[in-house]
């Protein structure tokens, strides 16, 4: 059995492209950074190290990646290691290694204007001179 897994927990350090292929098929592609951090045997310094790691997703997944997911956002990834090449306008043959997404969990907190709101405020309706009671 083989097995090709990757599991990451990191932050977007772009919003994430979204394109639509000719077939209709949603892309969404964003770089995501991982940190690592340990003490140094011989000085006992604190030093971190930070990864970076394209990431693709398609289908319904980037669509909502599209939607919900931003720069600096913390988040789940699931995927699997592909290895894409190409040739560059030049000619060059280009490799790139890209983790496919297939499940992602946003993680974090709210937006600080999510935060603001008033749990207990219910939302403004709009009513109509008819829909309005009327009792004699």
């Amino acid at each position: 059995m083989d097995v090709n897994k990757v599991t990451l927990i990191g932050n977007l350090t772009r919003d994430p492209q979204a394109k639509k292929l000719s077939t209709g098929q949603s892309v969404s592609s964003f770089d995501l950074a991982t940190n690592y951090t340990w003490q140094d045997i011989k000085t006992k310094t604190k030093k971190e190290n930070t990864e970076f790691h394209s990431i693709v997703a398609w289908g319904k997944l980037a669509e909502i990646i599209n939607a919900y997911v931003k720069k600096g956002s913390k988040v789940y990834i699931e995927g699997r290691l592909h290895r894409r090449e190409w040739q560059d306008q030049e000619g060059k043959k280009q490799r790139k290694i890209e983790i496919v997404a297939e499940n992602l969990v946003m993680l974090g907190h709210r937006s600080a204007k999510e935060d603001k709101k008033d749990p207990t405020e219910l939302p403004k309706e709009e009513l109509s001179m008819e829909e309005i009671p009327v009792t004699a």
